[in-house]
């Protein structure tokens, strides 16, 4: 085998191309989603009004309350209205149907770094069918009539404000609703109550029982995502769809939820539904149970995914007050943050098959963040830290390149000898690898290790909300998306061609013009990659080209004193 170098390089061009491939799913122009043909397993609703929760868990837990009829959806219309609720970190919209929150900008985060800013919208109901419900449900006893006792998502609250504002120098907010049974016998004030500094809202259902029979029920809490364009790739790419933690992370992607609903019980645990950088979360208390139930729904607006938490029952006695209290995170995928609120909840941040070298590499980056306060330059010095790491297998690797260069003429001359006999060529070859004590190989292993970092290290700078819109200098405003003139790929690909300057020629003209091309090639892949992954490979290649030039340098004046 004459030389694997070419091999592992295009491999690993493979590799940055489908990278590439996946990254263009997430940064690139996507389709308008269209929602898709319905299979027998997806539930429809003939009243255009999806159900409220799921049905029976190993007969455990009553099937859900009936969904309100047209008749009563229309009555409810005419008194239902939207508030505007405002933070420091929100501004959202809650709707008095259900206590629904309909639409939420996270005001810390713009879409782009344009003026004004455009912060991002997370739930958003008009455009992709993602809000956040929560409701109660009534277990109804054996003879005693009790319908109506419980606000669903499709009940109508009754607030004093159209609007309720974070103040300055204000703590928390507290944005109640009321709701009060046709009977007048139950009361339920549903209350938002959110916190300075923190994504993460407190949700209540404060229970009032008036009547002579204790009240007996469960809330639920479930998410809603309208369809989402196509994501077929061939490699990894960052996940859209629901997940969950029932003592282990799991994801269930839209498409699955069609075919095979999901049903089961937990203690503790999350539901989510999760998109690159940002995320929504409903999150009981740590030792509640509850039933998880996820599956795909027909509703008016077309096809819908939902994932949701009915909860134990809880007893009211009569003339007693009893509050039913969940919470709701909804924001980005704050590693740190989330790791505080509940077990596995930062595993969200879903770096793949590598996450084992990528949560340290993330780790790392931050402590040096700590300390120079930039991202782009704590790429940088991580960079060489890895580099230091790998600093003497990158010698092994440079010393058999150095070493291959320096037999380079022997190497071509054996092979214009041995051009129609391969077989003596290749015996000729190892007995000139074992006179230089040369290892063929040498050049390859090391190179094939680092992959698995370089790919850990991409992961860290696609998936991780602080690096996006985190500057560097001058152009470089943005580390998260492309160089907006494309000079650190240019600047790449020039230290690619000084590394190929640098190795020996291969003996092979295909293999010679494949590797003269590679340069250019990489070029064009990493001009349309985040510009901190395109630094971190550009640093990269500068303190490797130092390292093979001084260890070329003294193979090279070595083997002349050989000679």
């Amino acid at each position: 085998m004459e030389n694997l170098r070419p091999i592992l390089w295009l491999s690993l061009a493979f590799v940055l191309f489908l990278m590439w491939q996946a990254w263009n799913q997430d940064y690139g122009v996507q389709p308008q989603p269209t929602a898709p043909q319905m299979t027998d397993t997806v539930i429809e609703d003939p009243d255009f009004v999806p159900e409220d929760v799921p049905e029976a868990v190993a007969g455990e837990i009553d099937s859900a309350a009936p969904a309100a009829t047209p008749e009563a959806v229309a009555v409810a219309d005419t008194r239902r209205r939207q508030i505007n609720v405002r933070t420091d970190l929100f501004d959202m919209v809650i709707d008095t149907r259900g206590g629904t929150i309909v639409q939420a900008d996270l005001l810390g985060f713009p879409v782009d770094l344009s003026e004004p800013p455009v912060p991002v919208r997370l739930f958003d109901e008009r455009l992709r069918g993602y809000v956040a419900q929560s409701g109660l449900t009534h277990d109804r006893l054996p003879g005693i009539e009790t319908a109506g006792r419980a606000p669903s998502h499709h009940a109508v609250f009754a607030t004093d404000a159209n609007r309720f504002e974070l103040a300055s120098g204000q703590d928390s907010l507290r944005v109640p609703m009321t709701w009060t049974s046709e009977d007048g016998l139950v009361e339920v004030t549903k209350t938002f109550v959110f916190t300075r500094g923190t994504h993460l809202v407190e949700v209540n259902h404060e229970v009032r029982n008036f009547s002579d029979e204790p009240w007996i029920g469960r809330q639920y809490r479930q998410l809603r995502h309208g369809p989402t364009p196509s994501r077929e790739s061939f490699f990894l790419y960052t996940f859209t769809g629901a997940a969950y933690f029932d003592g282990k992370y799991n994801k269930e992607d839209f498409e699955s939820l069609r075919q095979s609903p999901l049903e089961k019980r937990i203690e503790g645990g999350w539901i989510s539904i999760i998109q690159h950088y940002f995320m929504s979360a409903w999150v009981p208390h740590a030792d509640e149970v509850s039933a998880l139930y996820a599956r795909a729904v027909q509703a008016g607006t077309g096809l819908e995914y939902l994932i949701g938490l009915h909860s134990e029952p809880m007893t009211v006695a009569p003339g007693e007050t009893a509050t039913f209290s969940t919470r709701l995170w909804a924001g980005p995928k704050s590693q740190m943050e989330l790791s505080e609120i509940a077990q596995g909840l930062e595993l969200t941040v879903d770096y793949g098959i590598f996450t084992f070298l990528s949560k340290p590499l993330f780790w790392l980056l931050r402590v040096i963040h700590g300390f120079v306060g930039n991202w782009g330059w704590s790429i940088i010095i991580l960079t060489i830290l890895i580099k230091l790491a790998f600093f003497h297998l990158s010698a092994t690797s440079y010393r058999s390149m150095a070493k291959m260069r320096a037999v380079a003429p022997k190497l071509q001359a054996l092979k214009e000898r041995y051009k129609d006999d391969k077989q003596r060529m290749n015996t000729a070859l190892m007995e000139l690898y074992k006179k230089e004590k040369i290892n063929p190989l040498g050049g390859c292993l090391p190179i094939l290790v680092q992959i698995p970092v370089f790919i850990a290290l991409y992961w860290v700078l696609l998936e991780s909300v602080e690096m996006r819109q985190a500057p560097w200098i001058l152009w470089i405003q943005d580390l998260s998306t492309r160089d907006p003139y494309f000079i650190l790929p240019i600047l790449m690909g020039v230290t690619m061609i000084i590394q190929y300057k640098l190795n020996p020629p291969p003996m092979d003209p295909i293999q010679k013009r494949i590797f003269m091309a590679l340069p250019f090639v990489f070029t064009v892949f990493f001009a349309f990659f985040p510009a901190g992954l395109v630094l971190y490979w550009f640093t990269n290649n500068l303190f490797s080209i130092g390292q093979q030039y001084v260890i070329t340098r003294k193979i090279d004046a070595a083997a002349n004193k050989k000679d």
